[in-house]
């Protein structure tokens, strides 16, 4: 059995078992292409149909295929604004056991468009968990974006789990912390420096004369010139950083609101692992919004499933036969490719899961 074959019959099997029944009629060529999309994402490391195309087991010409690919994603609705992983109610549920922390990040994607994901952190990487692509180059999302994407996330959090929100400057928004409060979350969101506080008159964060190693609270406070609050003010200069970073929280304690925010230093994002390092994501060369969004969907399952690969290797102990025995210098999803090689390699079965990452982690993993 070739590479392509394995690879595409081990995604299409799992992707089936995911339906309380076998998948029929358009349903199932649904779910055909689909499975050919992941693995041909992963087979080639790219979204470009003619080089996904190349790495499909399939008799057809290569021609057929782009276009059979093409037609998929081109009936994206283009209504549809907001897209969430298939399996995102369950991966969070698998999750939830401990304080799941969202991560919200925005990026260039395909020609001329933007993504704004919203992620789950594990173990340093960000899990897809909903997203909306949008016209135009990088640079701020409107804050009715964010609140759009948060709300539809938050239908799919599991009830009683203990959320943290982690946001950049980008997304330090009153209707934002607001919508994050009602939902009975927890923020820590940078701001700008020169953003207006108001505690019986009128400052800024650049009043307070900062130096390396402090970090000052101030509590009770309120938030721009529309006074929002009361919330938490935070300014924070750490000894190893360049510069002092700016948050808003609605944490009791300043210590809380950095040791989860300093979290989001060691988060690699979803898109760095998409572009360079993984399938090339900006590269797609699709120009419309929709069209992009849903071939985000395969490229988000192909991320899933590579991450998990590379957490299942510790169990097998393979990552000391891919990799170093005495430690791990690699993430898991470039340790999840190189596994899924090496299985390919020597035919071995390959594990499929995009929700599964109970797997005991490793502390020496990156």
């Amino acid at each position: 059995m070739s590479d392509n074959h394995q690879r595409y019959r081990s995604i299409r099997i799992a992707l089936s078992q995911m339906y309380a029944t076998e998948p029929k009629g358009m349903d199932a060529k649904s779910l055909n292409v689909l499975a050919c999309l992941i693995s041909g994402i992963v087979g080639s490391r790219s979204t470009n149909y003619p080089k996904i195309a190349s790495k499909v087991p399939d008799r057809t010409k290569l021609e057929s295929r782009v276009k059979r690919y093409s037609r998929y994603i081109n009936e994206a609705d283009p209504e549809q604004e907001i897209y969430l992983m298939p399996y995102a109610e369950q991966l969070l549920t698998n999750l939830s056991d401990h304080t799941l922390v969202l991560l919200m990040d925005g990026s260039d994607v395909g020609r001329n468009c933007v993504a704004l994901m919203l992620s789950v952190q594990y173990h340093g990487r960000a899990l897809p968990i909903g997203w909306l692509v949008i016209s135009g180059k990088k640079g701020h999302f409107s804050q009715e974006r964010h609140l759009q994407l948060v709300s539809e996330v938050k239908n799919v959090v599991p009830a009683g789990a203990d959320v943290v929100f982690l946001g950049d400057g980008e997304f330090d928004g009153t209707e934002l912390q607001q919508k994050l409060d009602d939902f009975g979350w927890k923020y820590a969101c940078r701001t700008a420096s020169n953003t207006i506080l108001y505690d019986g008159a009128e400052f800024s964060f650049q009043d307070l004369l900062l130096k390396p190693g402090m970090c000052l609270e101030i509590t009770d406070v309120s938030f721009t010139r529309q006074r929002y609050g009361p919330i938490l003010a935070v300014a924070w200069w750490h000894k190893d950083y360049a510069e002092p970073i700016y948050l808003v929280s609605n944490f009791d304690l300043k210590e809380e609101v950095c040791y989860w925010y300093q979290k989001r230093f060691k988060i690699e994002t979803f898109f760095s692992d998409q572009k360079s390092r993984g399938f090339h994501l900006h590269k797609s060369h699709l120009s419309d919004p929709s069209r992009l969004a849903k071939l985000m969907l395969a490229a988000c399952l192909a991320y899933l499933w590579i991450v998990y690969i590379g957490l299942w290797s510790f169990g097998q102990e393979l990552h000391k036969v891919v990799h170093r025995t005495d430690r791990c210098d690699l993430s898991l999803f470039q340790l999840g490719l190189r596994t899924l090689e090496h299985l390919l390699d020597f035919n071995m079965p390959i594990p499929v899961s995009f929700t599964d990452f109970s797997h005991a982690y490793p502390n020496f993993v990156r």
